[in-house]
């Protein structure tokens, strides 16, 4: 009924990702990206219709021989049983043939969505045991990414899309007032290709020094800048930008030069303004004398660090629709003052709706391990402790918590595939060590 071959036709390949709902990790441009992995690329037939296609990733593992990765899936129709049981034997071959001890992949089905159970997604697990892959349940042992993602739709149930507004009025409370008062403490964003990249390196040296900041406080390692720039050639202008939230202390002071005017005529018109006006008048003066405190903190502590300082910004890709956060965070310098976090969000959020993107992704939240349902599938995923706060700031901007179905293994040689399971986590352990040893050492 069907039938698979390697695709050497890559524009092909591309088009059916972009026109099926493919992610940018199901893209070509992807193995293009990850220049420490081995690629190869599938497509699979009804007779001159395509109807599957899948990248895979192949790295070779210590121990264990070459583990083969499809991340988030192949893309194709999981209701179509007989597809996947094709599909699976012909993968099974091709490892047998290759050297492949394991196929992984992770499809972007939702298994819960705010923690309530969808019947899709056990369908579709169950539809890839029948094939023959096993589910992983141990989270922590996952290939590459997480099986939570947190998703803000930029779409209402009438397919009408939001506006910045509206969804801005959804947002906590905390968050409306961070948000509303970033432009009037002086933050001004600006948007950058990779041709503005090339042209003025210091856009990703400031990057740097936020997710410096960044990775320091939430214990995480970074990727060098080289990494990045190199993501962004592949993807293109139209395909990953880098937002960067600037400190400008001349837009704050002037700002500043404003509210100070505006106290002189309040101070003034006490001498004459009615007795019921007075408590209002007095409280807008209290009100701009606390904002000289804020403004006179944020000059201190710029002092020598010119005009315009970057203290926020993050890397977004922009793919099928959906604008995915690669990377973001904010410099230690004036957090709680700014609170350039929030401003740079809703801001990124802001962007996605202008291009006409369905979904901004938020990324991923790590967490534990968790037994299985009853029903085999992936039991319910709690964050992990120092996910709590991370996923709590994500749920705040309107983001939808998407549990997917989980990792599913395909397994061509059981002897290196239990070497693999159970040298992994070992292996991650000594990496976290070291990589912790370099956190503390700079």
């Amino acid at each position: 009924m069907y039938s698979f071959t390697e695709e050497k036709d890559l524009e092909s390949f591309e088009s059916y990702v972009l026109s099926h709902g493919g992610q940018y990790l199901q893209s070509a441009k992807w193995a293009e990206a990850k220049t420490t992995w081995g690629h190869r690329f599938y497509s699979g037939f009804r007779g001159d219709e395509r109807v599957l296609t899948a990248l895979v990733l192949i790295r070779s593992i210590p121990g264990a021989g070459k583990l083969w990765y499809c991340p988030a899936g192949p893309v194709c129709d999981y209701t179509d049983g007989e597809l996947l049981r094709q599909f699976a034997a012909y993968m099974t071959a091709e490892m047998k043939r290759y050297g492949g001890f394991a196929l992984f992949l992770d499809p972007c089905i939702p298994l819960r969505i705010n923690g309530e159970k969808q019947e899709s997604g056990v369908a579709v697990h169950n539809g890839l045991l029948k094939a023959g892959f096993v589910l992983n349940p141990t989270v922590s042992k996952y290939v590459y990414k997480a099986p939570v993602q947190m998703l803000v739709p930029l779409f209402d149930r009438e397919e009408k899309p939001v506006t910045a507004q509206s969804l801005l009025k959804s947002f906590e409370k905390g968050v409306r007032y961070s948000v509303r008062v970033g432009e009037s403490r002086g933050l001004t964003e600006a948007v950058y290709t990779i041709d503005d990249v090339e042209k003025d390196p210091r856009i990703l040296e400031d990057f740097a020094a936020i997710m410096d900041d960044t990775s320091d406080r939430n214990d995480f390692t970074q990727r060098n800048n080289d990494y990045v720039k190199n993501l962004m050639k592949v993807f293109g202008p139209q395909g990953m930008d880098v937002m960067l939230i600037y400190y400008d202390k001349q837009k704050d002071t002037a700002q500043e030069e404003e509210r100070q005017k505006r106290k002189a005529v309040l101070e003034a018109s006490l001498e004459t303004a009615p007795e019921k006006k007075l408590r209002g008048i007095r409280e807008e003066i209290d009100s701009i004398d606390k904002q000289h405190e804020h403004f006179a903190e944020r000059i201190r502590e710029t002092e020598g660090m010119g005009d315009r300082v970057a203290v926020a910004g993050g890397v977004t890709s922009n793919y099928g629709g959906i604008r995915s956060c690669l990377f973001g965070g904010a410099r230690n310098l004036l957090r709680n003052n700014l609170r350039a976090s929030h401003f740079f969000n809703f801001r990124r959020i802001c962007r996605s709706i202008d291009l006409g993107c369905r979904y901004h992704d938020l990324g991923y939240v790590l967490v534990n391990d968790a037994p299985a349902d009853s029903d085999g599938t992936l039991g319910k995923c709690e964050p992990r402790e120092d996910f709590v706060g991370i996923e709590a700031f994500k749920r705040s901007f309107g983001a939808d918590n998407y549990e997917f179905i989980g990792e599913y293994a395909l397994v061509a040689n059981s002897v290196k595939y239990f070497s693999y399971t159970h040298l992994i986590g070992i292996a991650k352990q000594m990496l976290g060590f070291v990589h912790g040893v370099i956190r503390r050492s700079r």
